[in-house]
């Protein structure tokens, strides 16, 4: 039995303005991904893991972030050819720079205290929000039982 598999490594950056809001992405680009999450993206070859956050939240909303903090992971197994898949999930409250759009869709500032009400959520990711708001949650996984998948807390 091998003790190796392929991974697909990600990251997700939760960016408060101090004053009770964060920066939301309307994702409009992507092929099977639509709706409101927050910025980030993928780890590439060879890159450290907070870096490659600073670097996508800089590409897709202009701003450069200092000092996220890793605040927990998801983790999934994709139904397709079953890769591991896990999100590093970050917070960050000191940013610079000027607040532009991307490809990836338009950013915007948004109360956190409305957001997991919206109906505007990409699927999964009302989930997600308390391992960026509650100390107590650092993770978020999905075990497969028969043919539905729970939503697992740690």
């Amino acid at each position: 039995m091998s003790r190796t598999e392929d991974v697909e490594l990600t990251n997700m950056c939760m960016i408060c303005d101090g004053k009770g809001n964060v920066l939301v992405q309307n994702k409009v680009n992507h092929p099977t991904w639509h709706g409101w999450n927050f910025p980030g993206g993928h780890v590439e070859k060879g890159e450290y893991v907070t870096p490659s956050v600073i670097r996508e939240i800089k590409e897709e909303t202009g701003l450069t972030i200092e000092a996220p903090r890793l605040c927990g992971i998801k983790e999934f197994h994709k139904s397709k050819d079953g890769k591991r898949y896990i999100v590093f999930l970050y917070i960050a409250d000191t940013f610079s720079g000027e607040l532009k759009a991307s490809n990836e869709g338009e950013i915007f500032w948004y109360p956190l205290s409305e957001l997991s009400a919206s109906d505007k959520l990409i699927d999964g990711f009302g989930e997600m929000l308390p391992v960026f708001t509650k100390d107590t949650i650092s993770e978020i996984y999905y075990e497969r039982c028969t043919d539905e998948c729970k939503t697992m807390y740690c």
